[in-house]
């Protein structure tokens, strides 16, 4: 009997979409590009996706913890916060966090801080990301408060209090 590793950990196309709008919504947050790399499972046994903001040629973050992110192979995910990445361009980042998936019972997702530790845990991958990315339903459009609505900002001509 011949035993088979088992599958890779692998985030599904909607956890992806989800996870490049957040780099998007981060971007447009905080006013800078912020990038987010997915990292294949040929080396872990699970994907995980870093989180970063690209720094300037003569800029380094000491506070922080810097990453690489970017490459011939790399898949960045998003919108890239407008930055036109090439395929042999590697960006030296400020490490924000990483969100890795895992095989833990009730738990899929766990987000990791720069310093390596484990923040939060999911079984929904919103658990672990920062915005509330889903589209709230429209409020149904209801005919009968419209007409109220409308009545309420017209001003009757014979009522001079409302006129002024």
């Amino acid at each position: 009997m011949t035993s088979s590793a088992p599958a890779p950990l692998v985030f599904t196309q909607e956890e992806l979409d989800k996870l490049g709008r957040t780099a998007d919504a981060l971007s447009a947050y905080i006013g800078k590009p912020v990038l987010a790399e997915l990292i294949d499972a040929q080396e872990t046994g699970f994907e995980w996706v870093i989180f970063g903001i690209p720094l300037g040629k003569d800029e380094t973050d000491e506070d922080g913890v810097n990453v690489a992110i970017g490459g011939k192979k790399a898949r960045i995910l998003g919108n890239k916060g407008g930055l036109t990445v090439g395929k042999n361009d590697i960006y030296e980042c400020e490490f924000l966090w990483a969100i890795q998936l895992s095989d833990l019972e009730g738990i899929r997702f766990i987000k990791v801080d720069h310093e390596g530790e484990e923040i939060a845990w999911s079984l929904e991958i919103e658990g672990v990301l920062p915005f509330q990315l889903d589209e709230p339903e429209p409020a149904p459009d209801d005919e009968e408060d419209d007409d109220a609505q409308d009545d309420a900002f017209h001003v009757q001509p014979d009522d001079p209090k409302k006129l002024h």
